[in-house]
């Protein structure tokens, strides 16, 4: 028999180690409203995949997590709660990230690393500048004396940088304010501002909702657009394990993506508020976003370059890469998950040759998503559902040039000698097609009306 007095020894020595048992703060700074940080973010965080991975054995048998989610505008006022100590998990696009790790390397005494993507796409797309649908403006020159807002620090404020510098104007040729997404995309609502450069979804959610009309996709820039994970050296240092299982969190967050897009889309709207025809138009086959957490050599170079860009507007301290950049994190996870890392990194989806079969589609309100096989066959059915009456949520091509995949009530049409078609982001490469090929031009709005005739 277990004497009174043992019973009460290992009542305490419990006891004892309930109070010595270690709890883990984990910070993480997401951005619900920027989609193409939500396989590290709002995903993980709603379907709780990080618990799912979290270690739980070894010198973590006895601890207890506290994983603190805060939600951020944009990518810069992450990166002043690391700084502060209040997050250590950051979750942004290129240029914030950028500035990131340049900030802390600035410190002399802090650090952090970057240690994985979230997804990417290799045109460009996701930054935009969008002007008031009923604007006259169409080209980056004719903004020269007027205003342009951006959340400044995003990855949208680097494109707009980008942008200016390839039309041979700088910041001092326009007035730029310092808005946040949901203020800009307001403003350009009510005529306020006469641009608004902002990054993924807002372009698209103003094009959806009628309000903006873009005169800049990012495509043009001719630069991937990235987004990805940095974290504070401390913390990655004490707990490389938690870091791990914050990387296979991710890569289950990008399967649940493509498992089926528009039931995803459906199910991230409810978390976001933004409609879901737009998420689809990012997480569907063709999409903007490719979800993919490897860190390819390719991607660093980008980066590179896109530090490049804030060195030369002063906008940046230096960034020393291989003192940055960290892979043994994304490495192991994959190992673990028995996936092969060298051939992930090695792949890089192009959209104009991903692209280049897919079929157009139609999100009918009641039948779901229709594909149809040529462009023409899309505008027809449109027709046909317009003369009856029937509600269309979205409708979605590709462009020529680039394969990005765009909303079809906001490209331009070609309509060729054989009476097919073909469809365009922008009207001036649309007006060059038209010009070598002899075919017409048209508006969405236009096209159908004649498919319907």
């Amino acid at each position: 028999m277990i004497s009174g007095i043992a019973v009460a020894m290992i009542g305490l020595l419990g006891a004892t180690n309930a109070v010595h048992a270690e709890a883990i703060t984990i910070g993480i700074g997401h951005q619900s409203m920027c989609t193409d940080t939500y396989a590290a973010g709002i995903i993980v965080k709603e379907l709780k995949i990080l618990e799912k991975h979290l270690p739980r054995s070894g010198k973590y048998a006895d601890v207890t997590y506290n994983i603190k989610w805060d939600d951020y505008a944009s990518g810069g006022p992450i990166t002043n709660q690391m700084l502060a100590g209040k997050l250590d998990i950051g979750v942004m696009g290129d240029y914030p990230v950028i500035v990131n790790g340049a900030k802390f390397q600035a410190t002399k005494s802090l650090n952090t690393i970057l240690v994985s993507s979230t997804g990417y796409n290799l045109r460009g797309a996701g930054n935009a500048i969008v002007v008031p649908a009923s604007s006259n403006v169409y080209s980056l020159a004719q903004l020269k004396g007027r205003s342009i807002s951006t959340p400044y620090g995003s990855a949208a404020w680097g494109m707009l940088i980008k942008a200016l510098e390839d039309a041979h104007l700088s910041l001092n040729d326009v007035d730029l304010k310092n808005q946040a997404p949901s203020v800009g995309a307001a403003n350009i609502a009510t005529g306020k501002i006469d641009a608004h450069a902002d990054f993924c979804p807002w372009s698209e959610v103003m094009e959806y909702r009628g309000t903006g009309r873009k005169i800049y996709d990012g495509s043009q820039a001719g630069v991937p657009y990235l987004h990805g994970v940095v974290v504070r050296k401390d913390f990655v240092d004490k707990y490389p394990e938690i870091i791990v299982a914050f990387i296979k969190a991710i890569h289950d967050a990008g399967e649940w993506l493509k498992k089926d897009p528009a039931l995803a889309a459906a199910q991230m709207e409810k978390w976001t508020g933004v409609e879901k025809e737009v998420l689809y138009l990012y997480y569907s086959r063709g999409g903007h976003l490719t979800v993919d957490p490897t860190l390819k050599p390719q991607w660093i170079d980008t980066l590179k370059f896109d530090h490049g860009v804030l060195a030369r507007a002063d906008l940046s301290p230096t960034l020393d890469f291989k003192e940055w950049v960290d892979d043994r994190y994304v490495k192991k996870a994959y190992a673990d998950l028995g996936l092969d890392y060298a051939a992930q990194s090695k792949q890089i989806v192009d959209p104009l040759i991903a692209n280049r079969d897919l079929p157009n589609e139609i999100w009918h309100a009641k039948d779901g998503i229709l594909s149809y096989p040529t462009t023409a066959a899309f505008l027809k059915a449109a027709a046909d559902f317009h003369a009856t009456g029937v509600k269309i949520n979205a409708a979605y091509v590709y462009d020529h040039d680039t394969g990005l995949k765009l909303f079809g009530k906001t490209a331009f049409y070609v309509r060729n000698k054989d009476g097919s078609y073909t469809a365009f982001l922008r009207k001036d490469p649309a007006e060059t097609y038209a010009a070598k090929t002899g075919g017409e031009i048209s508006t969405f709005t236009e096209a159908i009306a004649r498919q319907a005739i």
